[in-house]
Parts: C-alpha cells; structure tokens; sequence
C-alpha cells in the first residue's frame, strides 16, 4: 500500500494543503476566537525576520518607530466621512469596561489614520516640523467573516507608516518611495516573489485616500495577494483634524498626507507563493535557520563533528541550528526540516565522517549530493545565494506563463479562472469593473503600459490586471 503523503497535494486542493503546512510544520493554530489567531515559534520567526528587514528599509526612509494606543474614541472615526464607512462592517467596538457603561465607545484599532492625526495635529506647528515620519508596529482589529490564517483574520500583526508633509508632490514622492524602494525590495530581493506594483482604481482605493500603490502577488494556484500598500491621503484627514502648519508669514496651510503598511498577510503569501508538496520552502535571505546540521545517527564522533560543523557556519554568518536529538528517527527529523522550509540541511553520519563528507540536502531545487566538510564554510554562502535567486525566477516565470492578454469581459474570467488577465482600462472602465466583481473577479491593479505604475487612473495606454484574489 503506498504510503500516505504528509501534505494534501497541492493539485488536489490547495487550500486543504495551505491549512496542512501551517500545522504540520507547526506556523500557527487558529484562536479561541473566532478569526483570532496563534502564531507559534517557527511562524513568528519568520515574521520576526520580516520584520527585521523591513523596519531597518522603513528607517532608512527617514520614519522613527512610536506607539500610539489601541483604544481608539469613537467620535475619531467619525470626523472623516469615507474613512468610518469604509470602516464601520469590520470595527469591534468597546461599549463597556470596569463594569459600566461607557460615556463614549471605544473603537479597538482597525488603523490608526484617526488617533494619530489628533496628535499630529498638536505636533505640527511650523514648516520647520515637516516632514513628520512615524511609523509603528502593532496589532489591528477587524472583524473577519470569513478567516483565514495569515491571509485574513480579526487580530493581526502589521506595521503602519503614517506621514505628513509641507506640499502635494512631497507626499506623493514619499508614498511612491515607500511603495518602491521598501516594499518593492523586499518583497522582491528578501521574500524572492515577483510583486506587480501598480495602482488600485477607485473602487478599490483604501477608505480616505486620493490614491493607493500597492504590491500584488500571483500565488501558487494562480490566485493575486494584495501583498501591501501605500497611500496619498491628501489633506482629507488634515481637514478633518485640522493638521495645519504655518507658512513663513502668519498664513496656515494643511499638511499633506500618506499611510502604508503591510502585515502577517505576508507570511500567508510567503507559504502559497513558494511551497510544494513537500511543506514550506523559505528564501534563504529571510530565513530564520538557513541551515540545519543533523547527526544521523548517536555515535560520539558524529555530534562532535555536526557541533563543530554547526560553530564553522555560524562563524561564516550563516544561520545555522545543530539538530544532533538523536533520540528521534532521523528520518522524522528530516521531513519536519524539510516541512518548515530551511534551504539547507547538512547530514552527517558515520561513512561520511570516514569519507571527510557530508550530505548537502537543498530544499529549494531539491535534491542531495555528498560534499567536502572542511569546505562547508566557503560552499554554503554562495549555494544560498544561488537558490535565493531561483525562488525569484520561479516566482516571475510562473506570473509570466499565467498571465494573458484579454480583450472583453468573458475572457477576462476565463483568464482569472488559473491566473492574471491583462486588459485595456479604457476599454474595462468601472462599468465593466462593476460586472467582474459580480463573477468573483477583481481589478487588482492598473499598471502603465510599459508595466511602471502610471500617475493617474487615466492615463493613455492603462492596463488593468484582473484576478480572483484573496
């Protein structure tokens, strides 16, 4: 009888397979609540390493990281009109605390547009205070009806910018800036997925905003992933809280306006752009463990050697984690390796030690070929590198082959039935952006025709990417 496979094959059922890997390879279990989640150990480092990379991009950008509270008042939400209604389906809201009632309700964060600018507008006073650059990380609260770990859930994890600025065009770069040159690298050079960066149309412009950037990935079963996003607020929230700064004569003007973040979104994206049947498979870049030396078996020798091994690579700035629990099969040990992921596990067994080798298992290729210990610390940086860059290619091949030129509406969901579409916005426009979405498919982006990202929704030439999405 052939024996079962630890996964449900992707081809199968890929959100059966999604929902396998988060367990089996121990990322996360679903919370008490409803929609809530718990990220274990392994699924936080990875967040962890996310995190890392993305706040030294997001500081290099100038922003510094605060704290702002979680407990929102309500009449905040209220004083922009767009904003509380495009919020107000998913708010959780605190209308009793130390066993009475509340004399106003209190919103638990679903963003923090409001909150923050009541204290921008009693930070800013002069030009000489902008550009005012903070960013934060943080939970949010959104009440989701249909959750689904990392992708959607009521509680998650994120970072939110949040700027103001002395003019239009200053905001505006800022945002670009933002969308580009920190969520655009590190999506592309540290997570290895191949993000189209584009424009969202109206309809699907964050609440509040005059324009969204944002970052959309195809997923393993052909599906798009809003990976992040960056908005121009305009001055709409300026007005609102009256965030004004004075000109170098008595006159006030209203700050300019931008937000961005992204979240735990990305672990899911991480998981459905680059996993296989066999379990995770992690850039090398972001990866907590880029290697694992396992004894293969409990011999003296053998845990020496996978110590000494394991100090080797960790002084080469590789990092490396020792398995030598010799305890537990080593083949149980191998295949939960090779479930969460690491690009590199390094097998040492007696006959290697004899030989002066070990086995080089590399996740992401796959396969396995005896190499020299002693050059371990040389060979494994550059094979990183190497598989660093496939998972990127794979990732462009894939949107690539999946992606069609479409001309009407019919073709277009055929099209997002295995993946992307590419039609002329002019021809599309919001009436046929309209009649899509009554089929489950979405406008995800409009990008120029060159594919850079146009300055208006308008602009000759458009191209709108249609999808189902997540």
């Amino acid at each position: 009888m052939a024996k079962a496979p630890v996964l449900t094959p992707q081809a199968d059922d890929f959100p059966r397979w999604y929902q396998d890997l988060i367990s089996k390879a121990e990322l996360a279990d679903n919370g008490p609540v409803r929609g809530t989640m718990v990220i274990r150990p392994y699924g936080y480092g990875l967040w962890e390493r996310m995190q890392q990379e993305m706040d030294a991009r997001i500081k290099k950008a100038g922003a510094q990281n605060a704290y702002f509270p979680m407990f929102i008042p309500q009449s905040y939400l209220t004083k922009e009109a767009e904003h509380v209604e495009g919020f107000a389906p998913e708010l959780a809201v605190v209308t009793h605390g130390g066993g009475k009632q509340l004399d106003e309700p209190i919103v638990v964060r679903p963003t923090s547009e409001t909150i923050i600018n009541e204290y921008f507008s009693k930070w800013v006073q002069s030009h000489r205070d902008l550009p005012l650059l903070i960013n934060q990380w943080a939970n949010v609260v959104r009440w989701e009806l249909r959750p689904r770990i990392f992708l959607r859930t009521t509680e998650f994890l994120w970072q939110e910018g949040h700027t103001a600025h002395a003019g239009y065009e200053d905001a505006r770069d800022y945002a670009s800036m933002i969308h580009t040159d920190v969520y655009g690298d590190f999506m592309t050079n540290v997570l290895g997925i191949d993000v189209v960066l584009g424009r969202k149309t109206a309809k699907e412009r964050f609440a509040g905003a005059i324009n969204t950037l944002t970052l959309e990935g195809m997923m393993g079963d052909g599906k798009a992933l809003q990976m992040g996003t960056s908005h121009e607020l305009g001055q709409n929230f300026a007005k609102a809280f009256n965030t004004t700064y004075q000109l170098q004569g008595a006159e006030r003007e209203y700050v300019w306006q931008t937000s961005w973040g992204v979240s735990t979104r990305m672990v899911g994206g991480l998981i459905m752009s680059h996993g296989d049947d066999n379990g995770l498979r992690v850039p090398p870049r972001l990866a907590a463990v880029q290697a694992v030396v396992l004894a293969i078996k409990g011999d003296d020798a053998v845990i020496a050697k996978v110590r000494e091994i394991g100090a080797r690579l960790e002084a080469a700035g590789i990092r490396v984690v020792v398995d030598d629990r010799t305890d537990t099969p080593f083949g149980r040990r191998a295949v939960d390796w090779e479930l969460k992921g690491v690009p590199l596990r390094i097998e040492v067994g007696p006959r290697d030690l004899e030989n002066g080798t070990a086995m080089l298992a590399r996740r992401i290729p796959g396969g396995k070929e005896p190499v020299s210990i002693d050059g371990l610390a040389e060979l494994v940086p550059g094979v990183l590198e190497e598989d660093q860059a496939l998972l990127l290619r794979q990732s462009r091949e894939r949107r690539e082959a999946r992606t069609v030129d479409v001309t009407n509406l019919d073709e277009a969901v055929e099209a997002a039935a295995t993946g992307w579409g590419r039609i002329s916005w002019a021809e599309l426009g919001p009436e046929g952006e309209a009649k899509l979405a009554e089929q489950g498919v979405s406008v995800r982006c409009i990008v120029a025709a060159d594919g850079s990202v146009p300055q208006t929704d308008d602009q000759d030439g458009n191209i709108a990417i249609v999808a189902r999405a997540y």
